[in-house]
């Protein structure tokens, strides 16, 4: 059992001064104040929240697990992702996927990654897919790995309007949508098509012209990167308005380029009066992020990191958004969004997936089903990191 005490609670809306009380990786109970006599329960943890600030755990639905990249020749394939880049961020689920690279990368060496995150201790998911069309799948058929794999929820990430992608038809979008919508139904998942959106003057284009062509809802669709361009950006506020659903990459930032960075893209969208349960965030990270030159050459090379969750929230505090709505796209939105049963919030019942927050908005201890991960940054040789108590 684990007692936090005296934490500011975000759940991720204000709920005040709270104690909060997990057992068996749940959430059992919040109260204003909670004793626990120490005869009854002498291996109690307690941590004590004062100055501190609890928010649910991020969710992070767009991550290369397996590392990415490539684009420069073998020697730019970005190595596996590990736990603590993860918990160290307050990351405490993620969601896997391939990118450029479906021929060295495999869909069965990503979920045997999915399930050694998960046994070290953080709920992790996967995409099934990436970028080219046919895509690349574990069974016969995406929709096939939807209904029977337990952990892939959907299909993702295909490219489109890139010049890496194998720029499929109006048609393959719609049959790749339809196994997702098909598969989530028979499944109980959320069954979304993750689409990666590049450079290309189509832009968000092919996802809107299948949907006038279809009865798809837009909740079947999750454009991602919408952040990569103004022009796409502006695109992907117009589609907003027409009920579609978002992902920005908090990973992408402006190097001289019109890059946006995430926090000033999710404010001008909710200054547009866009509903915060349509735009959600991640990071992108342990994948590449090329720069090519306008003859598509490859000229410069970085990895995305999970840190820019935290540098990305930050940034929205300083643009005055209040910390309830900043919190929105790395927890809530994308839990209800992508039916992430327990997660996404601090309520009695629900995982236990938390972070506390010190006044700067730095990780002081992240909590991960129940299981303190990393608390003070006491770190231990082989960095493992300890509970400093």
């Amino acid at each position: 059992m684990l007692l936090i005490k005296n934490c500011t609670l975000y759940s991720p809306r204000f709920e005040s001064k709270k104690d909060v009380l997990l057992c068996s990786g749940k959430i059992i109970y919040i109260s204003s104040n909670i004793n626990v006599p120490d005869k009854n329960f002498p291996d109690i943890h307690v941590i004590d929240g004062e100055h501190l600030t609890a928010v649910p755990g991020f969710i992070d639905l767009h991550v290369h697990i397996t590392g990415g990249g490539g684009e420069g020749g073998f020697t730019t394939r970005v190595p596996e992702m590990q736990l603590t880049d993860f918990t160290t961020c307050g990351i405490t689920t993620c969601i896997g996927l391939l990118g450029t690279d479906g021929t060295t990368r495999s869909m069965a060496a990503l979920l045997a990654k999915a399930r050694a995150l998960e046994l070290e201790g953080i709920s992790t998911l996967v995409w099934t897919g990436s970028y080219e069309v046919p895509t690349r799948t574990i069974s016969d058929s995406a929709r096939g790995d939807i209904i029977l794999i337990d952990k892939i929820i959907g299909i993702g990430e295909i490219a489109i309007s890139d010049h890496r992608s194998s720029h499929p038809s109006d048609e393959s979008i719609v049959h790749l949508a339809s196994e997702a919508r098909v598969g989530g139904l028979l499944s109980g998942k959320c069954g979304i098509l993750h689409v990666h959106i590049g450079d290309e003057a189509l832009g968000l284009k092919p996802i809107i012209e299948v949907i006038k062509k279809t009865n798809l809802p837009y909740d079947t669709f999750l454009p991602t990167h919408i952040n990569r361009k103004k022009k796409l950006f502006i695109e992907a506020v117009e589609y907003c308005k027409m009920g579609g659903y978002v992902d920005i990459t908090t990973g992408i930032v402006p190097e001289g380029d019109d890059a946006m960075y995430a926090a000033d893209c999710y404010n001008i969208l909710l200054q547009n009066n866009i509903d915060p349960e349509h735009i959600t965030m991640s990071s992108d990270s342990g994948g590449s992020m090329p720069i090519f030159n306008e003859k598509g050459k490859l000229i410069k090379f970085g990895i995305a990191k999970p840190s820019t969750f935290l540098d990305t929230l930050k940034r929205a505090r300083d643009n005055n958004i209040d910390l309830e709505s900043a919190l929105m796209p790395f927890t809530a939105s994308p839990a209800k969004l992508l039916k992430l049963i327990g997660k996404g919030e601090i309520k009695e019942g629900m995982d236990a997936d938390i972070l506390l927050l010190d006044e700067n908005l730095q990780i002081h201890t992240t909590i991960c089903k129940g299981e303190v991960m990393i608390e003070n940054y006491k770190i231990m040789k082989c960095g493992i990191f300890e509970n400093p108590h």
